[in-house]
């Protein structure tokens, strides 16, 4: 009953606030306004004015059209019974800004007065003046001068050509101009200092930049060893030193997913063990190394085994070295080994460049019976790397793009089986890879993202070992692993996000995706539903997926954490 009552008393208030303001919309007859429409008008004198008298609505018309460049505005108030108000309004002309004086210029006088003259036979209003300083005080912000000021010293209105104008003399303080002289970092318990300083892209003895600084965020982000990183302090100590604050939260680093299956034997064949195994070694002993170990078993004759290590800022230059060693078991057919090393240059936050070498061994497997199904072979692969990624989130994120162009040169001789070995032992093979992701917010807390994704190997002699692979989690869901194989492979995904946390969201997926080899070509579909969520090892994705034409109950579920090295 209480309850009730409350409700019929809000709604009751809420009736009389809508019937109060018809009425007082009701009371205000405006004429002459043209600038400014009535419903304008009437917003205006409901948050200045307290009471309807002349005296609170002319003062408050007034300074209406002042704050937007109207000086010499006239308002006159005839009553016309009761307590309505017909208010007739000379808006006048507006002034403009004949010329903006700065005093307190030197060296940077030239570039101010060309900025000020910019304003100059505009509108003399509040938000006009109000940009042309935030303007010049983000100026010398990025000039070291974050204490700078801007005031006006005096204004001259005169009248010139019948046109009302306006000299507005400023003065301009910059104050003392900052440097970083010690930089403060809390909450790294793990991460070493030297390590945030130099991923952070700031160094004791610069000129104070906010823009600089308004990066350290999101460039420390990237490292991936924070759960969050609080936008930095900057304040002037009584020493007159430069001090930057930067707080940071350290997240678990350390990565365990596993998931291991045993299929029964038979009478002819034993029984064997299916998964996978991710291990992920982050932020070694605070020093930013990272080591990934993965080992995952498709069925009882194909498997694959990957370690990387990567070693950051080599000799302390922005230059990462990552290494690799990957082996593949493919079938029964061959088995692959590559040695890897890349070597990665850091350009900017956003875009880096690398060369890498590989050394590749391809050996065919021994069967009892001879038959050729991949020559025994060795291949030389260099390659140039360039990417560029502008995420603001790299976990999930609403805005940005990913963009990778790899160029590849492969460098193969064939040694055997001497049974098969051709005319033509040596071969250059050409490789092409093009990866790009554009992110967008469609609305709040939902996201699209859009993928594309190429590879082609061209030359002669292309075996089915050179191929590139699709099909499974990270190409083409709906499909077992590796499950297609083609000198030229496309895919897309497109993704539909709700985003629950900074690092959690679930999602719609269609994804598409053609392989050509040979004559050999085709289209595939997969589409479904599934979600990337944080867990103590790691970022884990989970989703269930349908290729084409398959039924409900032959749908295939794709799981991981999501690689963060």
């Amino acid at each position: 009953m209480i309850r009730r009552d409350i409700k019929f008393i809000f709604f009751l208030l809420l009736f009389l606030r809508v019937n109060a303001l018809s009425q007082s919309e009701s009371n205000f007859v405006f004429t002459g306004n043209k600038t400014f429409d009535t419903k304008t008008l009437l917003r205006n004198l409901e948050t200045r004015i307290k009471k309807a008298d002349d005296d609170s609505i002319i003062s408050s018309i007034k300074k209406f059209y002042s704050y937007y460049g109207y000086y010499h505005t006239g308002v006159k108030i005839r009553e016309s019974g009761g307590n309505q108000f017909q208010i007739e309004i000379d808006e006048g002309k507006p002034t403009f800004i004949n010329n903006i004086i700065a005093d307190g210029l030197n060296e940077d006088s030239t570039f101010v007065k060309e900025i000020l003259s910019k304003f100059d036979n505009e509108i003399f209003s509040a938000p006009q003046f109000e940009e042309s300083v935030n303007y010049l005080l983000d100026y010398y912000e990025e000039l070291g001068y974050p204490f700078a000021a801007i005031r006006i010293a005096s204004v001259y209105f005169f009248d010139k050509e019948d046109k009302h104008l306006a000299d507005i003399y400023l003065k301009i303080e910059k104050g003392l101009k900052a440097q970083i002289d010690r930089v403060e970092i809390e909450g790294n318990e793990k991460t070493k200092d030297i390590v945030i300083l130099r991923n952070a892209g700031i160094t004791t003895g610069d000129i104070y930049s906010r823009e600089k600084i308004n990066k350290i965020p999101s460039r420390l982000m990237k490292l991936r060893f924070f759960e969050s990183v609080e936008e930095p302090e900057f304040f002037i100590d009584n020493k007159n030193e430069g001090i930057l604050k930067i707080k940071v939260k350290e997240k678990q680093t350390n990565q365990f997913d596993g998931i291991i299956g045993y299929v029964p034997g038979s009478e002819s064949e034993k029984g064997y063990l299916t998964g996978l195994v991710n291990i992920g070694l982050g932020n070694i002993f605070g020093t930013g190394r990272n080591l990934w170990f993965r080992w995952q078993r498709e069925n009882r004759n194909s498997q694959e085994l990957e370690i990387k290590y990567l070693e950051p800022w080599l000799f302390g230059f922005p230059l990462n070295l990552r290494t690799g060693l990957f082996q593949r078991i493919q079938d029964t057919t061959y088995v692959q080994r590559n040695i890897s090393g890349e070597l990665i240059f850091i350009a900017s936050e956003d875009v880096t460049g690398s060369v890498s070498i590989t050394h590749r061994s391809t050996i065919p497997t021994e069967r009892s019976v001879k038959r050729f199904t991949v020559y025994n072979s060795t291949s030389l692969i260099t390659g140039l790397n360039l990417s560029i990624d502008t995420r603001n989130n790299i976990y999930s994120p609403s805005s940005g793009i990913i963009f990778a162009n790899t160029y590849k040169l492969n460098s193969k001789k064939i040694n055997g089986p001497a049974e098969f070995l051709p005319e033509k032992r040596s071969y250059s093979l050409r490789q092409i890879e093009v990866d790009f992701a554009y992110f967008l917010e469609v609305f709040r807390l939902q996201a699209l993202a859009l993928t594309f994704h190429a590879r082609e190997i061209r030359g002669d002699n292309i075996e089915i070992s050179d191929m590139y692979l699709l099909g499974g989690a990270n190409s083409l869901r709906g499909y077992i692993e590796n499950q297609f194989a083609g000198k030229r492979i496309l895919w897309s995904n497109i993704e539909y996000r709700y985003l629950l946390t900074n690092k959690t969201h679930a999602f719609l997926f269609f994804d598409s995706g053609y392989f050509k080899r040979d004559e050999v070509s085709d289209y595939k579909i997969g589409y479904g539903l599934g979600i990337n969520f944080e867990t103590a090892f790691g970022i884990m994705s989970v989703s269930f997926a349908l290729g084409k034409g398959d039924s409900f109950g032959e749908g295939k579920i794709h799981f991981g954490i999501v690689n963060e090295f």
